[in-house]
């Protein structure tokens, strides 16, 4: 109950900024619940009182004056349906931007946890359905209660008799609405789940289709998605099955109910209570006192619907963001360069350590390489430093300063990354360089592509710096994507550099020219530098040695070849053709 009450106050939060439209909308829909009500009373008179009296020219009047009133209703309607669902999607718009805005402040931890499919079933279909849940909602609700309230006291003024009749047919249909919305709700989502499955199991398929293909696994990839997309239809069935009995079930009562005011006002007729006139104005009200009943019918379905869904929109921004600003945090600025790491631990879970009590100091304008086999903690260690991740125990610092008492944003902007794993956003080669510093000049973006070895080949292209790159970059070449990214920091020139295996995807000829283009980057900055081709490494400053047990190595090129250890045995392996027994 609490937790429902605090998601609905969430929910109406979102009205706040767009209130002078809702007050619109309940204006008008305000409006429309009075001429419904006034019309069968009108049409009661005109037919009681004037027909009779032969007062025709009032009669005509009186026409004419229903059709300027069904007139204003035409124009009330229409604002209540435009107007009404411009508030729903606007509302819908700051929804998915709160969402994508949270996103963005998540760390790596949730994004290695979630599927990238639940997280845009989230953000496009679970909040699609908020735009008539949000339109309809309170609108539905105030409309019903007005036309409840008002037909009530009508039926009861023209006949008690007839109303009491009609009234007994009300916890009937209330205690069925709230036995069927709860199996709604389960149904409901039921689906929304699943249909999160089915976006999973679709982005990962689209994703890899080279990769189906190069192995001719499309039989595979299909059984695997009709699995999921079976689960969805399955689930839809049981939905709609319980919205098919509460809708049924609706509406059987009220034909029944229509079915006991015929009968019922035929035998009050016979005994004189009231006439053929009083009994059609009260089928009027009848008819006036079940649209609101309709519309809460319709708005269960509406709010089983949307709520489910505004529901695991309230789950992701409940998500608290494991690395923010502290209250007190300062910008990093005039940044010099020497990092510190102390006593660090950090693992993934409780049950693995990646890196157990490390103690590592980079100097400020040196550069530092980390060589070892695979899964020993050397880009864990690194992105540990821009805080992609938070330390279990220790810390680090820049500069003599804790990099958890600085604001997140200015640690950042002061760190390059070219990483192992290349990705391009869709769009050109311009927009893709220019992530680096949006707001580089022109001459800026060409000289960081020059430095990148990359301007020449980019001219080459009929339309280029404008030329669109494809999906993840996939109309580049690796090498050329990689270049890409590394013009992104030379463009945005920090102090602090990070390379990741940032040659890996390069031909012998163009790592050289790479290569002679990070020193040239490196020179006066502090870097890291994590690499598995030795050659690329030999000129660092100091080389360190890391596996799943630690710190193993420290020194240069050539005192670590003196040592014999594990990065001679690296060393051999690679240039000597020598596969060393244990590393």
């Amino acid at each position: 109950m609490k937790k429902n009450k605090k998601m609905l106050k969430r929910f109406v939060s979102y009205y706040k900024p767009h209130k002078k439209l809702f007050i619109l909308d309940m204006i008008c829909a305000f409006l429309i619940a009075v001429i419904d009500l006034s019309v069968p009373m009108l049409s009661k008179y005109a037919l009681n009182d004037l027909l009779p009296n032969d007062e025709f020219r009032m009669f005509f009047i009186f026409i004419i004056a229903l059709l300027g009133l069904y007139l204003l209703r035409a124009a009330f309607q229409y604002i209540v349906d435009f107007w009404g669902h411009i508030l729903g999607v606007r509302m819908e718009y700051d929804m998915r931007r709160d969402l994508f805005r949270h996103l963005q402040s998540l760390s790596f931890r949730f994004y290695d946890k979630t599927r990238t499919g639940h997280i845009m079933s989230r953000m496009v279909n679970d909040l699609n359905e908020i735009t008539e849940l949000a339109h309809h909602g309170p609108e539905d609700l105030f409309l019903s209660l007005i036309m409840l309230i008002g037909a009530f006291f009508a039926m009861l003024i023209m006949q008690w008799r007839l109303a009491l009749a009609v009234y007994i047919f009300i916890p009937f249909l209330v205690l069925f609405a709230i036995k069927q919305r709860t199996k709604m709700s389960r149904g409901f989502k039921n689906v929304k789940k699943k249909i999160a499955n089915v976006n999973a199991q679709l982005e990962s398929s689209i994703s890899g289709i080279r990769v189906s293909k190069s192995f001719a696994n499309e039989e595979h990839e299909m059984e695997k998605f009709d699995f999921g997309n079976n689960e969805f239809k399955s689930s839809k069935n049981v939905a709609y099955k319980n919205m098919a009995v509460f809708s049924v079930g609706m509406g059987f009562v009220t034909k029944l109910l229509n079915l006991v005011v015929i009968g019922f006002g035929g035998f009050l007729i016979y005994k004189k209570y009231m006439n053929i006139i009083d009994l059609l104005a009260f089928i009027m009200y009848v008819d006036a006192f079940l649209q609101p009943i309709r519309r809460l019918s319709n708005f269960v379905q509406q709010f089983e619907s949307g709520m489910t869904g505004f529901e695991r929109f309230t789950e992701l921004m409940e998500i608290e963001p494991v690395i923010k600003d502290k209250p007190l945090a300062k910008d990093l600025d005039k940044v010099k360069g020497n990092i510190d790491f102390k006593n660090v631990t950090f693992c993934y879970d409780e049950h693995e350590k990646v890196l157990n009590n490390i103690n590592l100091h980079i100097e400020s304008g040196k550069t530092l390489a980390l060589v070892g086999p695979s899964g020993g903690g050397k880009t864990t260690l690194c992105h540990l430093i821009p805080r992609f991740y938070e330390v279990n125990d220790g810390e680090i610092t820049i500069d003599n300063k804790n990099i958890k008492n600085v604001k997140v944003k200015s640690l950042r902007n002061n760190i390059g990354l070219v990483s192992q794993d290349i990705f391009l956003f869709a769009g050109t080669i311009k927009d893709n360089i220019m992530y680096g510093d949006i707001g580089a000049s022109e001459e800026q973006l060409i000289e960081a592509a020059k430095n990148a070895e990359i301007h020449d080949f980019i001219m080459s292209l009929p339309e280029g710096y404008e030329t669109n790159v494809g999906e993840r970059g996939i109309r580049l070449s690796g090498g050329q994507k990689q270049r890409i990214s590394i013009a992104r920091v030379f463009l945005k020139n920090p102090p602090i550099l990070i390379l990741d295996e940032a040659t890996s995807a390069l031909d012998n000829e163009t790592e050289i020219k790479i290569q002679r283009a990070l020193e040239k980057l490196s020179k006066g900055r502090t870097s890291l530098v994590i690499a598995h081709r030795l050659s690329t490494i030999k000129n660092a400053d100091e080389i360190v040695v890391i596996n799943e047990e630690g710190i193993k190595e420290k020194g240069t090129h050539d005192q670590l070849i003196e040592k014999n250890g594990i990065y001679e045995k690296l060393y051999k392996a690679q240039f000597k053709g020598y596969i060393p027994d244990e590393i």
